[in-house]
């Protein structure tokens, strides 16, 4: 929709006397208001298209009632309602925010993140560590726009609330060292970024086990930092591990897959953010190792067999063959090497399900 067509011009008059409007977005003066809910302003029609596309339209209504305790609404909503509604409102904006990175669309996710902000503020309060996932979306939005400076401040503020909950999880931990790994590499300083990812695979380690695909990314991001520095020997050592731990995942959710193959499960493996992850992370390997001047066969057919399986799951067929077909040329290298049989058993099924049409889209199965 056009943003002209969602907003409309503030009548001050029509406003209780002192009460000023702040746009949504930069927290300027307000000169237009959302014509549908009436409860968010904005300083420009540029502010209320982006935050229209960014996350207002998924969230529109859900503010009315957030923003308008009259007298008689507070008497007939509990302070409790209106904090669950808030919270609910947070998971929202987290999730949207989330997805439109995974996207690569970091622009569009900064309404979305910043929101989550605003809300977690008001839901826990100021320098609480329940903020650091609305930090951690913003310091991510920002490294895609190549706003370092923000980033830094960003996760600044992340490592305050940490330090000042010392018995928070080790979820968020593992995060915020992830998130600061990343900072270092786009500055430059691999060292420091070598050991936050150090720390960031200690505390997944921790908390979901050395063979996690939680704990597999932060291989794969110090694989990266040790790609920058030259030593290969490590990055193969390090994306060896991720494709193991990636290899015994997938077949497990295959064999799940098989189980249910007359009729289908609606709902997803994954959420979007982590398949696209997931696929760029196995992608990159694969290119690895088809560069690699070793040409270790039996490394690019566990890590196409993963890709194979990973497109199968999302009910991608045509991409399931191709993998599928690069994963077996390569095993077929390696006298009875024991994927061949896996590899062919998976493009059969491929071929089956590609021409025997089944109930649920292919993004439903993912």
């Amino acid at each position: 929709m056009e943003a002209e067509s969602q907003a409309s011009a503030i009548i001050p008059l029509a406003l209780p006397k002192g009460a000023e409007k702040f746009c949504e977005l930069c927290q300027r003066e307000a000169r237009l208001q959302c014509s549908k809910c009436r409860v968010t302003f904005y300083c420009a029609a540029e502010h209320q298209q982006a935050d229209w596309v960014g996350i207002h339209k998924r969230i529109c209504q859900l503010l009315v009632p957030i923003r308008t305790l009259t007298l008689r609404s507070l008497q007939q909503t509990s302070h409790t309602e209106t904090q669950i509604k808030k919270a609910e409102l947070i998971e929202i904006c987290r999730l949207v925010a989330q997805s439109k990175l995974s996207e690569g669309k970091h622009q569009e996710a900064l309404p979305a993140a910043q929101l989550c902000l605003r809300c977690s503020i008001d839901v826990h309060g100021p320098n609480t560590v329940q903020l650091v996932p609305a930090y951690l979306l913003l310091a991510e939005a920002n490294m895609g726009l190549g706003n370092l400076d923000l980033v830094a401040d960003f996760l600044s503020q992340a490592e305050w609330a940490v330090l000042k909950s010392p018995k928070c999880g080790l979820t968020v931990h593992h995060q915020l060292h992830r998130s600061l790994g990343r900072l270092h590499v786009a500055t430059g300083d691999l060292e420091t970024a070598l050991h936050n990812f150090a720390n960031d695979i200690y505390f997944a380690t921790e908390e979901y086990g050395l063979d996690s695909t939680v704990t597999s990314r932060g291989y794969f991001l110090m694989a990266d930092v040790f790609t920058k520095q030259g030593k290969m020997p490590t990055v193969r050592s390090l994306y060896s591990e991720v494709a193991r731990i990636w290899h015994r995942h997938l077949t497990r959710l295959l064999e799940t897959r098989k189980e249910s193959i007359q009729n289908p499960p609606v709902d997803s493996f994954y959420d979007k953010a982590e398949r696209v992850e997931v696929d760029e992370m196995l992608r990159t390997m694969l290119e690895f190792e088809q560069k690699d001047t070793r040409k270790d066969p039996a490394r690019i057919a566990v890590v196409a067999h993963c890709l194979a399986m990973l497109s199968f799951l999302g009910g991608d067929f045509l991409k399931a063959q191709g993998f599928g077909s690069t994963a077996l040329q390569a095993s077929q290298l390696i006298p009875d090497h024991d994927l061949t049989e896996p590899i062919q058993a998976l493009l059969q099924l491929v071929k089956i399900l590609h021409t025997v049409p089944h109930p649920g889209s292919a993004e439903s199965q993912y």
